[in-house]
């Protein structure tokens, strides 16, 4: 597993201070830093809206990750705050999920000063917003009215296996006006998905939250959840979660291998029996949200590091990134608008610019089949694995060895089980480009057409794609960036290209004076973008996980887009003229997958 994901159980930084429950809504002037005025206040400090701008829009406490960063279909917007600080005083000492509220009307206002950078002990212990306050709505691991705790699964005897959750993915389906339910997964294994439902009077109100509908859902019945990380909602108002870091196979199951923290040995207390590593990482679909609220994996969205499947506005196209060092960009297509439960499985081959500077390199994208299949079929591969049981004697283990990863890649296998089992492993086999470091968020306007933008965060550029070799050759940059796609006419992308890059070469900087925190990190720039949210008008809201020693909610305002690349036109209309950063006359070839 990467280095990357175990950081977050070792963060800790030390100190005491009270403060009150809620975060701090502060917009203040800072002299040193971030000095905002009138006529700068708009557009993120920058008075030019047809250039890109950086806005600090919130602050989470030490030790913390921004995630669960959602704006609804209402405009509400909703930040979790995930593995803060234990010396944080409450309730910034524990992960909790949260909203912001004060502000008057819906969305994201346009008009939001440059929060200034924490500098007390108490502003670096709370959770900061440039408009409005932090609400908290509930905290990991609190104790339910059935005696469960929030979050944390049971195991066979019904015992919690921990006593702590972290919160990633907020989902908010809405029931009526300023009410609705939030799903929010819990990152660990196993993991947990929880809905609650919450109601305010008007737009501004902070939120009530029934204390009686608080409930982890139930996902025994499909044998637990996994790593359960990031997620978007469906066109249709579906929660999608996704399981994230796919266990190792051949680790889980051969008898003298461990898979990262034994979790193979976590699931058998979980279960009351030996697990299947196939059954872990995909995304998972919640059904009758409102009602019921029915986990069911999507097996035929393949098996990896899921971070975000993303469903494109044609109810079909669904983009999925990779959490992982070396990891893929997927696209499936399904059979069906609305139904995810068959489909065709692509992979992203890239040919990178012939520049290596990280703030100009684009890439070109060429889409690689992998295969078809439906949920049965795939269901019907799993089960094979089933059953296992590494203790008794004789025992050989069964999984997908490399050497048939190989055969499939070479038209050998006598069926498809490879690419949805293995996925990454399979794309690699067959060409597609496997160096993105760690794929975070991928999101797109929720009415978006073709013409429009869908954005893509990247944590950082290094290792595997700051090599000597493959398809990505770039200047080492530990910061991170977000890329930006334009979709073709049938929601398809063919050319990334970077809109957003952090570090000593950034290409877009917050206001205030330049300076760097305890870390060693600049203050002013993006660092290791992990959840992303593409507002209707364009703009980005981009959370950090990373090294600032106050992780960052920043606003980026893409300004008027400069587009290089060459993509179909629309069905041979010209739809997308006068779209910023639409050229004209493209060509007009249309993608057939």
């Amino acid at each position: 597993m990467p280095e990357t994901y175990s950081r977050r159980k070792m963060l800790g930084l030390l100190g005491l201070t009270a403060l009150s429950t809620t975060g701090i809504a502060v917009a203040e002037k800072d002299d040193d830093s971030n000095e905002t005025t009138e006529e700068t206040k708009k557009n993120g400090g920058h008075s030019n809206p047809n250039e890109p701008s950086l806005t600090r829009f919130a602050t989470v406490p030490l030790g913390a990750e921004v995630t669960g960063l959602r704006v609804a279909p209402g405009g509400e917007l909703f930040l979790n705050v995930q593995h803060p600080d234990e010396a944080n005083p409450a309730p910034y000492d524990a992960s909790v999920v949260g909203a912001v509220v004060g502000i008057d009307g819906t969305g994201v206002p346009t008009d939001i000063p440059n929060l200034s950078v924490p500098t007390t002990d108490a502003e670096k212990r709370t959770t900061r917003t440039a408009v409005g306050e932090h609400q908290v709505l509930a905290t990991g691991a609190q104790k339910l009215g059935n005696g469960d705790l929030l979050g944390v699964p049971n195991d066979a005897d019904g015992n919690p296996i921990s006593d702590e959750a972290e919160s990633d993915m907020n989902a908010f389906v809405p029931t009526g006006e300023n009410e609705g339910y939030l799903f929010t997964n819990w990152e660990a294994q196993p993991g947990m998905i929880s809905r609650l439902f919450i109601s305010r009077e008007d737009d501004a109100a902070k939120w009530s939250v029934d204390s009686d509908s608080i409930e982890n859902l139930d996902v025994r019945e499909m044998e637990g959840t996994w790593n359960n990380c990031n997620g978007s909602l469906s066109p249709w108002n579906t929660p999608l979660s996704s399981e994230e870091y796919e266990p190792d196979a051949k680790a889980w199951f051969e008898s003298d291998e461990k898979t990262y923290g034994n979790a193979e040995k976590t699931f058998e207390e979980y279960l009351g029996y030996f697990g299947n590593a196939y059954r872990y990482g995909y995304i998972v679909e919640v059904e009758d949200p409102a009602g019921d609220a029915t986990p069911t994996k999507r097996f035929a969205l393949g098996r990896a590091s899921h971070e975000v499947g993303e469903v494109m506005a044609d109810e079909r196209t669904v983009y999925l990134t990779d959490d992982y060092g070396g990891g893929v960009l997927y696209k499936f297509v399904a059979d069906e608008a609305g139904d995810l439960s068959a489909g065709t499985l692509f992979a992203a081959k890239l040919e990178q610019d012939a520049t290596d500077d990280v703030t100009k390199a684009g890439f070109d994208v060429e889409w690689v089949e992998l295969a078809h299949a439906t949920e049965d079929e795939i269901e019907s591969w799993i089960s094979e694995y089933d059953d296992q049981d590494p203790t008794a004697d004789g025992y050989e283990a069964d999984y997908i060895t490399d050497h048939e990863i190989r055969e499939w890649a070479n038209g050998n296998a006598e069926d498809d089980r490879v690419a949805f089992l293995e996925t990454r492993k399979a794309a690699a086999a067959v060409g597609a480009t496997n160096e993105w470091q760690k794929l975070e968020g991928v999101s797109a306007p929720s009415d978006a057409k073709p013409g429009d933008f869908i954005n893509i965060a990247c944590s950082n550029v290094r290792d595997t794609m700051s090599d000597v070799d493959g398809d990505v050759m770039l200047q080492g940059d530990g910061y991170g960036a977000v890329y930006t796609a334009r979709l073709t006419g049938n929601y398809d992308i063919r050319r990334i290209e970077p809109s957003l890059v952090g570090g000593p070469e950034a290409n877009v900087v917050a206001p205030g004076a330049d300076g760097t925190d305890a870390n060693g990190m600049l203050v002013n720039t993006l660092a290791n973008p992990d959840n992303i949210f593409t507002l209707e008008d364009g703009r980005v809201l981009v959370g950090e996980d990373g090294d600032h020693e106050n992780n960052v909610l920043w606003l980026f305002s893409p300004g008027k887009r400069d587009w290089n690349g060459r993509d179909d036109e629309n069905d041979g209309t010209d739809e997308n003229e006068g779209k910023d950063g639409w050229q004209g006359d493209e060509d007009d070839e249309k993608d057939d997958c």
